[in-house]
């Protein structure tokens, strides 16, 4: 049988043992919610059938169905392989939308809220010689609007910005076995003023006399080695590890993705109990006297805006190559990064965006409406996205909120800044080595850069909009200021994070865009325009274009939804490396 997504999942931790268990799964809709109370967790005939990783609204699931099912059931069979006796067994989900209940041969094993994160259980204890079965059920409200749920609309045929909802499973599931003490996690972070790494680690159920060894190594030449017993009282232990001094020629940057290699291993005497696999890239994010700077240099940001959807699997892509040719063609077109927009992204699309250099702004989803539950959903997906995605390289910036989704009342109700004030003072928190967008667009409280929306397409508008830093935070493009009262512009960095969205229709597919562009050369000049405008205008630091491809009913991207480009990407990327400069005939 072919297994959709069979890539390892998890390309920043990998061990070489493991089982994939997407596939085909028996699969229920729950309508009148009587699953617990029937405990289809212990007998059920399920009637369907679902492939996963995909959500069952998607083509590739089998079924694509857009209905309202807010209750689903999943049930799957599988035998744990004779290499794995005396081990314990870990199930990991990659990210279930929204909240999973998990039994293995009957009985409970986890549960997990939120919908873009990952989540796993010691199943040891449930599993059997053979014939095992695992039994998952999920809850994902349609129309709960305190629900983090990015795009995902919450009426049933989607509209405007919003698109269709995903539901269950929509990343890999797989087991892994581990001895009874594992590297349970590692955190990398680089310090290039320095030109050391250090090593943060917890193990799980340390014992006496453990070790814990570090090696180092760039393509293929071990750099640094280190071993030192495991300390068993702390939650988690640090070492720093120089690195020789050759600097500038092993930095990380887009235009040299340079990544060294780290293995882990943890012994019991001369007893190997594990090893992992990881990477990392000796790279510095940072700003200074109103510039980005890129490994103490500055550094131009010119970004796409990408939501991350397929036509045939919604959020979840079609497969790895998919991933791959999305950060190619970003690149190929002169963009040097990306920002996701309103999805926590698949590791994978991160793993590809590492090797082959491209920045990412990661971007939390939001819920649209501010309740007590909504800052506790949160608080408690963000701080698990910063703790998957904190050791790729890609990421240059944290996006909590965006254009105050979530926190509508920013102006008028006094919780709501403190809110975005503190994610912005949580994120730093957990990660000070980036950047932080408190709210992208407009309404910032404490941010890093003003980052500013703005649809506009006349040229002489933006120049004199942007002809002075403090004319451009004192316009309100969306009539929205660009900071809440009583917070204020200090110097930080400009950038128009989101504009263009010009709208070019390829097919007979409807949609709409910000502006529109009736054929090839008018799409082009359009975008010369505006692409040309920004970029000549000293105050900006960097851009972020609407949009990468279109989307379902919208129809503003460089290329069609099935990943067409609509121009010849070389046209763009000449225009984006700013060697156009007058108008494009012939295209």
């Amino acid at each position: 049988m072919i297994v959709p997504r069979p890539e390892y999942p998890r390309p920043q931790y990998v061990r070489s043992a493991w089982m994939n268990l997407n596939g085909a799964w028996e699969f229920e809709f729950d309508d009148d919610n009587r699953g617990l109370r029937e405990k289809w967790f212990e007998r059920h005939d399920f009637t369907r059938t679902i492939i996963v990783p995909y959500a069952f609204q998607s083509l590739l699931s089998g079924i694509q169905d857009t209905r309202f099912h807010d209750v689903v059931w999943y049930r799957r069979s599988f035998d744990v392989p004779e290499a794995w006796t005396g081990k314990r067994v870990l199930l990991h989900f990659g990210a279930v939308d929204y909240r999973a209940w998990v039994w293995v041969n009957g009985q409970f094993v986890t549960s997990h809220e939120g919908g873009h994160t990952p989540f796993y259980a010691d199943v040891t204890g449930a599993l059997q010689p053979t014939g095992n079965s695992v039994v998952v059920r999920v809850e994902d409200s349609s129309t709960d609007l305190a629900q983090p749920r990015g795009k995902q609309f919450w009426e049933e045929e989607p509209k405007s910005i919003f698109y269709t909802r995903t539901t269950g499973i929509w990343q890999t599931v797989w087991l892994e076995p581990v001895e009874s003490s594992f590297i349970e996690r590692a955190r990398l972070t680089p310090n290039i003023d320095a030109w050391e790494i250090k090593v943060e680690y917890r193990v799980d159920n340390p014992l006496p006399n453990q070790t814990i060894e570090i090696e180092v190594s760039f393509a293929g030449e071990i750099l640094a080695h280190d071993s030192s017993g495991v300390e068993n009282l702390q939650f988690k232990a640090t070492r720093v590890l120089p690195l020789p001094d050759v600097k500038d020629d092993r930095l990380w940057s887009p235009e040299a993705p340079n990544l060294y290699d780290m293995v882990l291993r943890l012994w019991d005497g001369n007893c190997l109990l594990d090893e992992v696999q990881l990477y990392f890239g000796m790279r510095k994010i940072s700003v200074e006297e109103g510039r980005v700077l890129l490994n103490n240099r500055p550094y131009y940001m010119k970004l796409v805006l990408d939501q991350g959807y397929f036509p045939e699997g919604l959020i979840t892509p079609p497969s790895d190559e998919d991933v791959r040719l999305d950060v190619e063609m970003t690149k190929n077109m002169g963009f040097n990064g990306v920002r996701k927009h309103q999805k926590i992204e698949d590791p994978r699309y991160l793993y590809w965006a590492d090797r082959m250099g491209l920045l990412v702004w990661g971007e939390m989803a939001n819920a649209q409406t501010y309740a007590d539950c909504a800052v506790q959903r949160m608080m408690a997906e963000w701080q698990a996205a910063i703790e998957r995605d904190y050791n790729h390289p890609c990421i240059v910036a944290w996006v909590p909120l965006n254009e105050s989704w979530g926190v509508p009342r920013l102006v008028t109700d006094g919780r709501q800044p403190m809110h975005a004030m503190s994610l912005y003072y949580l994120t730093k928190s957990l990660d000070p080595t980036r950047l932080v967008i408190s709210n992208d667009g407009w309404e910032h409280t404490k941010s890093d850069l003003c980052t500013i929306h703005d649809y506009e397409s006349d040229p002489e508008v933006l120049r004199e909009r942007y002809a002075t830093a403090e004319h451009a935070v004192s316009d309100e493009p969306a009539r929205r200021p660009i900071y809440v009262p009583g917070f204020h512009y200090q110097g930080e960095p400009i950038i128009i994070s989101e504009f263009g969205g010009i709208a070019c229709r390829k097919s007979s597919w409807a949609g709409w865009g910000y502006t529109v562009a009736s054929s090839d050369d008018e799409f082009v000049e359009s975008y010369r325009s505006i692409i040309t405008t920004v970029m000549d205008m000293p105050v900006v630091q960097g851009f972020c274009y609407t949009q990468l491809a279109d989307v379902e009913q919208e129809i503003n991207g460089l290329l069609t939804y099935d990943r067409r480009p609509k121009v010849d990407p070389a046209i763009i990327r000449a225009i984006n490396e700013g060697k156009v400069h007058k108008p494009v005939q012939g295209t």
